[in-house]
């Protein structure tokens, strides 16, 4: 049930890609509160993915921009403001792509230019969106900006790869330009980490499935979903959170508080003997 939360605020949201994307699940509810949104992600992406679809669903501006190439980012950025006649209030971060993962490239054997391709789509991206939208002076006072994160930035899980190094790059700017915004602007800058999910990106990473399933017997709420996700980043944009910021907020159902939980232990020990020498 919507609730206006966003009534009137206008903001610009990359990486809705199809309806299994979180950031398209996040557009449709920031329209539902009352959003003005300008979607935005690359044209090769684009021309995958059905964005506009989802642009006409909420009556949304689509600029194509690549947010690794800082010329493209200050364009979409006076283009976005042009379209609203001033500044935003909020921006979604939902971009993350790892070659190696795609290429099977596991983490003790990595191809070091698709290394950087990983940190710089996945992580320097961000940074790059934060630096000139300062210099642009383009988000309003006590604005919001959001990146999706996981929380392989803090602990190792077997297959995420190099995308781990990018989500902790992620949270660190978001913890430096969290400072320097903030005192500045009173804009405030937070990642949220999120459950496994099965978007087009998340289903590519190794062993996925039983993530999925492992996340899911660990949470004592169970994995969020992506609807749930949305729910969670519109209240980061909205009123209701103005002295949150520089946080790594956890959309996990509790996974990140746990060690083990009874049912992840019933599996372990029904599988016991025939795993006896995994590693």
């Amino acid at each position: 049930m919507p609730y206006s939360l966003l009534k009137g605020k206008k903001g610009l949201i990359f990486g809705a890609l199809n309806d299994q994307s979180i950031a398209w699940k996040i557009a449709e509810r920031a329209h539902e509160e009352g959003a003005s949104i300008v979607l935005s992600n690359t044209a090769v992406a684009m021309r995958m993915g059905s964005v506009d679809e989802l642009a006409a669903k909420c009556n949304s501006l689509v600029i194509p921009a690549d947010a690794t190439n800082v010329e493209d980012i200050e364009n979409l950025m006076k283009q976005t403001m042009e379209h609203f006649g001033g500044k935003i209030d909020f921006i979604l971060h939902s971009i993350g792509m790892s070659p190696n993962v795609r290429k099977g490239f596991t983490y003790d054997d990595l191809d070091y230019p698709n290394y950087h391709k990983t940190l710089d789509i996945s992580a320097m991206s961000f940074h790059k969106i934060l630096q000139v939208s300062r210099r642009l002076d383009s988000i309003n006072e006590w604005g919001s900006i959001v990146a999706l994160s996981y929380i392989a930035a803090q602990r190792t899980l077997y297959g995420y790869n190099d995308m781990a190094d990018a989500k902790a790059l992620l949270e660190s700017i978001a913890r430096s330009f969290g400072y320097i915004y903030g005192r500045e602007k009173k804009i405030r800058i937070n990642t949220v980490s999120q459950s496994p999910t099965p978007t087009t990106a998340g289903s590519g990473v190794m062993g996925f499935g039983g993530l999925l399933d492992f996340s899911e017997r660990m949470s004592p709420l169970g994995n969020a979903t992506a609807e749930e996700c949305a729910d969670y980043c519109i209240t980061l944009f909205s009123d209701l959170t103005k002295k949150v910021t520089m946080q790594n907020l956890f959309n996990d159902g509790g996974f990140s508080s746990m060690g083990m939980s009874r049912s992840a232990m019933e599996v372990y020990n029904r599988n016991l003997d025939d795993c006896i020498d995994c590693k």
